[in-house]
């Protein structure tokens, strides 16, 4: 009997211990997921924060302001990029509750469609589920917040009025006319090191001529200066002069096919822009701006400007044009 007693205590401990363990086990796992529902909260509310305050500093500041080369509406327009994969990860796997209409929704829609019996109306109310998430109080909320984004949005102009400011349809802030534009680029790249000597310009695709060029021999085709407004798509814009090389006359040099329509402009840094041929020949290969030569951060040694377009469009440091 003594001998037996140890091994009876231990089958009356086992299945304690394993009910603490399994406790303990629950407990981990429920702060596990309280903790990971913390992280995805905080990074939501921290994203957002970021994105309104840069959006309220941009609408309602007087000046540029960059930080690590990005200005302020960028910087607003990527956390508020950050944000759709959080969102989509939290609504996606409930996308149908999102979609589905309340019943006071359901009740006012069948209204004049030959339902009205209160039993089968019970009764397909409660085969479709409860659908609570498109409530009078969801909607109303709904309205609230709209209003008050239109209401913040006036009360920001009307801020930007009593300060003097002045934006383009575009709601880009308009800088000095006359001026150099700020070296600011939506997507933060750096500038390509480039030595002017050694750059050349390659004109090839659907043309009797292509050719390499190098800046002096671009500028050989002809010069001209075009008064141009470049909309930033960071968020201001500026009116100021500036001078080059028409593509019009690259183009004629090289001879575009009778087939030719398109042409495609692309930077060292293998961004581009196609454009019509017709449009192509309305723009400039820009060399100098507002009388001075073109800065490094601007493009230098050769940048595209079109006019009709916004910044994107104004390929810096051209090395290629190709038509098609």
């Amino acid at each position: 009997m003594r001998n037996r007693f140890p091994f009876r205590a231990m089958d009356d401990v086992s299945p304690a211990l394993e009910a603490l363990l399994a406790r303990f086990g629950e407990a981990l796992h429920r702060a596990g997921r309280r903790w990971g529902r913390l992280a995805v909260a905080s990074a939501v509310a921290l994203l957002g924060l970021s994105a309104i305050a840069g959006g309220v500093a941009w609408a309602t500041g007087d000046r540029i302001v960059t930080i690590a080369g990005w200005t302020l509406l960028t910087l607003h327009a990527y956390a508020g990029l950050a944000l759709v994969p959080l969102l989509l990860a939290h609504l996606v796997p409930r996308r149908w509750r999102l979609l589905w209409p309340g019943r006071w929704l359901r009740a006012w829609l069948s209204r004049g469609t030959g339902a009205g019996d209160p039993a089968t109306d019970r009764r397909a109310v409660a085969a479709s589920g409860p659908g609570v998430h498109l409530s009078r109080r969801s909607v109303v909320a709904a309205v609230v917040l709209a209003a008050v984004g239109v209401a913040g949005w006036g009360a920001a102009n009307v801020i930007e009025a009593i300060r003097g400011g002045a934006r383009r349809f575009t709601g880009s802030q308009w800088l000095d006319p006359n001026g150099i534009p700020p070296p600011t680029t939506f997507f933060g790249e750096g500038t390509p090191p480039i030595d002017p000597g050694e750059w050349r310009l390659v004109v090839r695709g659907r043309v009797a001529r292509p050719g390499t060029y190098t800046l002096e021999q671009l500028r050989a085709l002809g010069s001209t200066e075009l008064v141009a407004v470049l909309d930033c798509t960071s968020g201001w814009a500026m009116e100021t002069m500036w001078g080059g090389v028409p593509t019009a006359a690259v183009l004629a040099a090289a001879g575009p096919e009778p087939a030719a329509s398109r042409v495609d402009v692309r930077s060292v840094t293998g961004w581009g822009a196609a454009l019509s041929l017709e449009e192509a020949g309305r723009t400039l290969l820009a060399t100098h701006v507002a009388g001075e030569p073109l800065p490094a951060g601007n493009g230098a040694p050769c940048r595209l400007v079109v006019p009709d377009r916004r910044g994107l469009d104004w390929v810096k440091w051209v090395a290629e044009i190709e038509v098609a």
